[in-house]
């Protein structure tokens, strides 16, 4: 008990104060000073030139609007020769920062309602109505219900038969190469505006420098053209490590990256965008399961006499990402600073460290912590017992 109150009272009347002490030791001088000169060159290099911590940073606000440009020949046995323009393969005609461009499909045409047979698999093939059970609808299928018989789909195979749009649409085989394998060359106009709100800037991708004649002719190129807005497909996919042939059979995901950072300290000329693409699905060789990105779409008609009919689209393509980012900085006094007290502590770090080796590493420890700790006892106390004796 009178352990514990005396380190209590310790802890109560006891107050410690630094004490600069010499120590003239070529080792321990040396480590201080480059643990400085590492402190230094950390706060200087890596916080004020790299990071620019001397700035006041906003990241980017940002519009995007695109358009699609090209014309492609087909000329099959179930649709005929046809043309396709912008209107055929955009699909829908605009998105919010992203554009979809069919490059290939499955067309089951004059679909009406009634009965039809399934298409054969091992699901759907029967032997009698005792296979097919009756007003059932597969999970994984979107064909139609089951009336409960089996009727033959030709002339060696029965299935179930369905009540759905008929006939029923046969996707087995995708179609290979790709049935607007010419979209490769189609181009791909990008608009895109930004804005930083803190400091009121704004800008957009086609440049002062950029006249009509000029963006009539110009395609984009890494290297002799980096600032035209004007993308040709193919060449986004092959930038980003793919083919586009392969990738328009079964469709994919593309993202065009466009990197805005600007230091506003500069003239707003200097301020550029920066277009990069990748990939954004995943394509991996081992795990292939359900690749590509598809849906379905239908144009509904009218025969004559009335009746209800449709062309049912499954479309395979592309769809393009736009995505935009990238932050502005310009001087602030704050974030100077800021900056500049946090440097001054971390020099503290050396001292703390070479306190730690002297005080407890090195061979002459207990003298060091000698010289550096010193006790002095209550001042007034003293005078006080002097005087009683």
């Amino acid at each position: 008990m009178a352990g514990c109150c005396a380190a209590v009272a310790a802890f109560l009347f006891e107050y410690d104060t630094p004490r600069i002490v010499l120590i003239r030791s070529r080792k321990v001088g040396l480590m201080n000073r480059v643990v400085q000169l590492l402190i230094l060159a950390y706060v200087i290099g890596w916080v004020f030139v790299w990071e620019k911590g001397y700035q006041e940073m906003d990241s980017v606000v940002s519009s995007v609007t695109t358009k699609a440009k090209g014309v492609a020949m087909t000329n099959t046995s179930k649709l005929g020769f046809r043309i396709w323009d912008v209107a055929d393969y955009v699909i829908p005609a605009q998105e919010e920062n992203s554009l979809f461009i069919m490059t290939n499909m499955i067309v089951t045409v004059n679909q009406s309602q009634g009965v039809c047979p399934e298409i054969p698999d091992k699901t759907t093939v029967c032997q009698s109505d005792a296979n097919c059970t009756a007003g059932s609808a597969g999970t994984h299928s979107n064909v139609g219900v089951s009336t409960g018989r089996c009727v033959p789909f030709n002339g060696t195979v029965k299935t179930c038969e369905v009540a759905a749009w008929c006939p029923v649409e046969d996707d087995t085989d995708v179609p290979n190469p790709a049935f607007l394998k010419a979209a490769e060359n189609f181009t791909l106009l990008v608009k895109n505006n930004i804005w930083y709100p803190k400091f009121n800037f704004s800008k957009r991708n086609i440049l002062p420098s950029i006249n009509t004649s000029y963006l009539k002719s110009c395609i984009y190129h890494a290297e002799t053209d980096p600032f035209c807005p004007i993308f040709r497909l193919g060449r986004i996919v092959t930038s980003a490590g793919h083919s586009f042939q392969d990738m328009a059979v079964e469709g994919g995901i593309m993202g065009i990256q466009i990197r805005w950072d600007c230091n506003l300290d500069w003239a707003a000329t200097l301020c550029l965008p920066r277009y990069s693409f990748r990939r954004l699905d995943n394509r991996d060789a081992d795990h292939n399961v359900s690749p590509g990105y598809n849906f379905r779409f239908a144009k509904y008609y009218n025969d004559p006499t009335g009746g209800e009919h449709r062309t049912l689209i499954k479309a395979y393509g592309i769809r393009f990402d736009i995505i935009v980012f990238g932050k502005a900085g310009k001087f602030d006094i704050i974030p100077t600073m800021i900056n500049v007290g946090s440097g001054l502590a971390l020099l503290g770090v050396a001292t703390v460290l070479c306190d730690v080796i002297v005080l407890y590493c090195m061979k002459k420890k207990y003298y060091y912590r000698e010289k550096k700790y010193k006790y002095v006892e209550d001042y007034e106390q003293g005078l006080s017992d002097d005087t009683h004796q």
